[in-house]
Formats: structure tokens, C-alpha cells, sequence
């Protein structure tokens, strides 16, 4: 297993489209088999900075992920939705691999 983790720097104006963009990409991940942990909002710390967390199987398996979500409809409009929003500055994204108690 995977996981991506992406750290973002949000524009601290537009956390409500934020969250939008968030709802929209959860069941995406989904739905190209990844497991999604979720995005996480500022709360105590740096308001302009957002964290998302998802796994998939394989790097390969997140790969084809990427190739195919060009290519989808609904991925395409969540990456329209926030470059029209302007609600994500930048962000950058790591792979981990997590450490489970298989006991």
C-alpha cells in the first residue's frame, strides 16, 4: 500500500470553497479504487493550510489513478472548480508508506 499525502496552501478567504473542492475528490478517489482518510482544514495552526490523505493499493495502481482521472468528466470539473475558485495556492504532494499492526 501507498498513501498520498498532499499538503496544501489554501487561500485562507475561500475555506468554504476549499471544503467544496474536498467533498468533490473523497468519492472520486473512490471511485478509481483508492481509500480516502480525508482532508483536513486549518483549525489551531496556520489558516492557510489544508492536508488531504488517501492510499491506494500500489504506486502503479495511483498512477493509472492519475492517467485515468484526465481522461473523467467529474475530475476534470473538480480541477476547474478550484482554479476558478482560486481556493488552492499551491501544494505539494509525498508518498508514504504506512507502518500497520497486522497482529
Amino acid at each position: 500500500m501507498i498513501s498520498c499525502y498532499i499538503k496544501y496552501e489554501i487561500n485562507p478567504d475561500k475555506i468554504a470553497e476549499f471544503e467544496h473542492y474536498a467533498k468533490l475528490w473523497i468519492p472520486l478517489v473512490r471511485k478509481f479504487g483508492g481509500l480516502h482518510h480525508g482532508y483536513f482544514l486549518p483549525h489551531e495552526s496556520a489558516n492557510d493550510l489544508a492536508v488531504a490523505i488517501f492510499s491506494f493499493p500500489s504506486l502503479a495502481a495511483y498512477e493509472i489513478y492519475r492517467q485515468q482521472s484526465m481522461d473523467d468528466a467529474e475530475c476534470q470539473a473538480a480541477f476547474r472548480y478550484a482554479s476558478e475558485t482560486g481556493c488552492i495556492r499551491r501544494y505539494d504532494r509525498s508518498f508514504l508508506r504506512p507502518v500497520l499492526n497486522t497482529d
